[in-house]
């Protein structure tokens, strides 16, 4: 079996591998491997398995698979190469951009002793000769314990006459950069869960009188909250550290390591709590029927027209039929206004994602996302790279704004019109939006490629302000009336 793997590299085609037996049955597309290239270890994505030897050279075989699951779908992969083709880029460009840097990974330079050399070092110089007797104890020296060792600017040119002189060869390790967040919970011991054996605890506790509070602080916890962290504990019961550890040490508390999720959620819940007037109630109407015969629909509203209303209502539609939603925002800073309102709708099904996100939060969103467990993401224009699991519904607000436009580096995409082809591979609605839409965008609505709904009517009857029209080129002509010369008023002498 060989498989063609993309590297996040700006290559003319990807490289195809050789599959090892023992990967045989687990490697699956969408999965990462480790892949070896110009002596350099990179983190390479499956793109397609087969039986097709390359008849021009013998591949080279697959290093290591680097995940049980494929953390991309199968829409992912489309994706990429439709963006590639159409905007003429490579798939590891698109790769390089789509995904999260703990993906990605970090080739990590190891510097490896060659036994065969011995211990006689009498012929290297200085730094070479303080480097071979580290390695020659240590047997491994990362790059950075050579920076460190020789404290110079020039580490490379050492290395490269060691390894010259056959006392060292160079191995790259990729190495995993996610770390799960942590914290610590407090646990009643199960022997205590009985009410009797707490009662009696309780009830025939001798001294120690603080850590009797604290346990009290606890259970009241326990039992108003669910579960007790412990900052939490400490914070609300007043007692010191050494309080709870004396009850960690009797065994009647346990502290008890937990995976959390850097991002805090809301409660779970759909509440929408508004009406629509009734030019949004046409005009939501008109788009269900528009989507019956076309998946791609223009919202031409004017300003203040209330059209985040009617997104709202067909992201819900979508959701009560199990399907996950986007939102594309062309700014970051707009998502900031944006949140709040969803949050109130959609509390917890919502997430957010943009590059002012740490590299590890981006990283949780993307799996909740490719499990299917958060349901609506509002994001800026790289939010089309998450890997959906069931699409029904995407918005794209503003869709006239330049800033959808990726300029540097490649890809050079347009994330409202890779937005569309994406939706495709689903059999997704895609709700364009703007009060002044791009001129492609009205021309593709007014010609019919897409359907156009009008929203001419401000929320609350507000009245549009009057706009006139004025030649300005005609003003340059109009003679203007000679200055009326004022009487000198100064004093005489």
């Amino acid at each position: 079996m060989y498989a063609d793997v993309i590297i996040p590299l700006a290559l003319p085609r990807n490289y195809t591998r050789s599959v090892p037996e023992k990967w045989m049955g687990q490697v699956r597309e969408g999965c990462r491997v480790e892949v070896e290239l110009r002596n350099k270890k990179y983190a390479g994505i499956v793109r397609r398995l087969h039986d097709e030897k390359p008849a021009a050279f013998e591949p080279k075989p697959i290093g290591n698979l680097l995940d049980n699951e494929p953390i991309l779908h199968p829409a992912q992969l489309k994706l990429w190469e439709w963006i590639a083709g159409y905007y003429l880029c490579s798939e590891g460009e698109v790769m390089a951009a789509a995904l999260p840097a703990h993906f990605k990974l970090n080739s990590e330079t190891i510097l490896v002793f060659n036994e065969e050399t011995g211990d006689d070092f009498t012929h290297l110089d200085n730094d070479e000769f303080v480097v071979a007797e580290a390695l020659h104890i240590k047997k491994e020296l990362k790059l950075t314990e050579v920076q460190q060792l020789l404290d110079s600017s020039h580490v490379y040119p050492v290395i490269k006459r060691l390894i010259e002189k056959k006392v060292c060869f160079v191995w790259e390790s990729l190495k995993e950069t996610y770390t799960a967040k942590t914290e610590s919970y407090v646990i009643l011991n199960p022997e205590y869960n009985n009410e009797d054996r707490l009662a009696d605890l309780l009830n025939n506790w001798g001294r120690a009188p603080k850590q009797q509070e604290l346990l009290l602080a606890y259970l009241h916890l326990s039992r108003t909250e669910g579960s007790v962290t412990r900052p939490e504990l400490l914070k609300k019961s007043g007692a010191s550290d050494a309080q709870l550890k004396g009850l960690v040490e009797k065994n009647i508390l346990r502290i008890e390591k937990r995976q959390v999720d850097r991002i805090k959620y809301l409660p779970r819940e759909v509440l929408i709590d508004f009406q629509l007037t009734p030019a949004q109630q046409a005009a939501y109407d008109e788009i269900d029927l528009a989507f019956q015969h076309k998946s791609v629909c223009l919202l031409h509203g004017v300003t203040s027209s209330g059209k985040t209303q009617v997104y709202i209502r067909q992201m819900e539609e979508a959701i009560r039929q199990g399907k996950q939603v986007l939102y594309l925002l062309p700014e970051i800073a707009l998502t900031s206004q944006i949140i709040r309102r969803l949050q109130k709708h959609f509390g917890g099904l919502i997430g957010i994602y943009h590059s002012k996100f740490s590299q590890n939060e981006r990283l949780e969103i993307w799996n909740k996302i490719r499990t299917g467990e958060l349901k609506i993401i509002l994001g800026a224009r790289s939010a089309i790279f998450l890997p959906f699991l069931d699409l029904g519904l995407i918005v794209a607000d503003e869709e006239h704004d330049p800033s959808y436009k990726q300029q540097e580096p490649a890809p050079r995409y347009h994330a409202r019109d890779a937005a569309i082809y994406y939706a495709s591979l689903f059999g997704a609605r895609v709700l364009l939006g703007s009060a002044t839409p791009s001129v492609e965008t009205y021309y593709n609505a007014v010609s019919g490629k897409y359907a156009l709904v009008e929203l001419m009517e401000r929320y609350g009857q507000v009245k549009l302000p009057e706009i006139t029209v004025v030649d300005t080129k005609a003003l340059r002509y109009v003679k203007k009336p000679a200055p009326v010369q004022q009487p000198y008023r100064g004093q005489t002498g």
